[in-house]
């Protein structure tokens, strides 16, 4: 009777020749999934690309965690463990005598591309149903070389026009808004020369910054030589509006929403980013402010209140603020109009809980809460991330103006109510991101019926057809 060892006995003799001649044995072994070891090293090198992918074009830890253990399980790797650390994707699986096989990418540029963002979700959930990595690797290849939906001067366009609508939203007039747009146009053109040369951001952030102020300046010298049609041009509403696109109040929000998720490294490397970037900006302010008090030009830093909208005009400059983030986000045009509803729907949300008696956080927060229920729920339907709108509709209320006040009450040596601001600040991030996080988790029955009600459409269509 044949001896049974567990394996082929040509295997046996094709090990046994080659340790006796001093060579590896070069016996192919099949990983845990019935993969072997070339696949399953090809099959992890496509989903890490895909994650690395994911994080640099604005995912969060937790979707980019999520997608690449789904597409994982597709491509037949089971065991598999994905570790995020916001620099850096390191994916692994259990491999033959229990040796792991891993796979690491570095993630080293950082920028909001939503066009880009949606065909990688697309992507993503496609390689969960089995797609095979070589066609992961090859369509992963086109989406990346291939061009962005518009030219970046319509994105920075985009970028301009936020200003205008936060100049809205803040209590700005039409000079204010006109103003902080231009401030931004001049901003966008340095920020975009410096970043050529590849010049750090916290340096960019201080050169921003200290333009931002010079202009502030020079509207406090000129302000009393303007026509009386301009009417009234507070520098602090000007320069608020018009630096709020240089505040990390978004990358806040990540981080709040990365740390509610459980990735505590990525949270903590997006909130030091954060305090660096607006290190960066108080720096900027201090500096140019000091220059004008040497040269007798005193800045006011107590912040204007400006006129009091009606909700409808303030749910308008919403819309246009959440529109325009996603224009300058390279987003494509249903997830700019989708965006557009939802930052009206979440000024709208806000406006009304504000009348109600609820505070400033909590009214953002049942905002958030609204937005990410709505986006999530039902913006697949439109072949749209319900990320890429909950992420746009938040943007007017984003905490980016109350950075602003703190950094300049401590500038102007008010520490403790600058410290109290930046908590509000914190507080109100906090906020947006808990109920973006709930409102997706609460829409999950929401999407399961419609997928019961449109498999009933197909199966009545398909009756009557028979």
């Amino acid at each position: 009777m044949a001896l049974r060892t567990g394996l082929p006995t040509a295997r046996w003799r094709s090990r046994l020749a080659e340790i006796v001649a001093g060579e590896t044995p070069s016996v192919e072994q099949v990983v845990d999934g019935g993969l072997t070891r070339p696949e399953a090293l090809e099959a992890l090198d496509a989903v890490a690309r895909m994650a690395e992918a994911l994080l640099s074009a604005g995912a969060s830890a937790a979707d980019v965690t999520s997608l690449a253990l789904r597409a994982a399980a597709g491509a037949g790797l089971r065991h598999t463990q994905v570790d995020i650390n916001y620099t850096a994707v390191i994916i692994s699986t259990a491999g033959a005598d229990r040796v792991p096989l891993t796979s690491a990418r570095v993630v080293k540029v950082r920028a909001s591309d939503y066009s880009r963002l949606g065909a990688l979700y697309e992507l993503a959930h496609e390689a969960g149903d089995g797609l095979p990595a070589e066609e992961i690797n090859t369509r992963l290849k086109r989406l990346l070389s291939q061009r962005r939906p518009y030219r970046p001067w319509i994105s920075a366009a985009g970028t301009v026009g936020l200003a205008a609508a936060v100049a809205v939203t803040i209590g700005g007039t039409w000079a204010v808004a006109v103003c902080a747009a231009f401030v931004t146009c001049v901003l966008q053109v340095v920020l975009s020369a410096l970043n050529r040369r590849g010049l750090p951001a916290f340096f960019q952030q201080f050169a921003g910054a200290a333009i931002a102020t010079a202009f502030a300046l020079a509207l406090l010298v000129a302000g009393p030589h303007l026509p009386d049609w301009v009417g009234r041009l507070p520098p602090s509403l000007v320069v608020g509006s018009g630096i709020v696109v240089l505040l990390a109040g978004l990358s806040l929000v990540g981080s709040a929403e990365d740390a509610i998720s459980g990735f505590y490294v990525t949270a903590g490397a997006r909130a030091f980013e954060t305090v660096l970037l607006t290190t960066g900006l108080v720096l900027g302010i201090a500096a140019v402010l000091d220059l004008g008090q040497r040269a007798g030009i005193g800045l006011s830093l107590t912040f204007s209140s400006g006129e009091s909208y009606p909700l409808a005009v303030q749910v308008a400059a919403g819309a246009v603020a959440a529109f325009t983030w996603a224009v300058s986000g390279y987003a494509g045009l249903r997830a700019v109009l989708l965006a557009g509803l939802a930052g009206a729907t979440a000024v709208f949300a806000a406006g009304v809980a504000t009348l109600l008696g609820t505070g400033p956080v909590a009214a953002a927060g049942l905002a958030a809460l609204l937005v990410g229920l709505l986006a999530e729920g039902t913006a697949w339907r439109w072949g749209v991330p319900g990320l890429v709108v909950s992420v746009c509709g938040i943007v007017p209320l984003l905490p980016g103006l109350a950075i602003y006040r703190a950094i300049f009450s401590i500038v102007g040596g008010g520490t403790s109510a600058g410290l109290a601001q930046l908590v509000t600040a914190f507080g109100t991030a906090l906020a947006l991101a808990a109920g973006v996080t709930l409102g997706e988790f609460c829409s999950q029955p929401l999407r399961r019926e419609f997928d019961r009600i449109e498999q009933r459409v197909r199966r009545r269509s398909l009756n009557r057809q028979f």
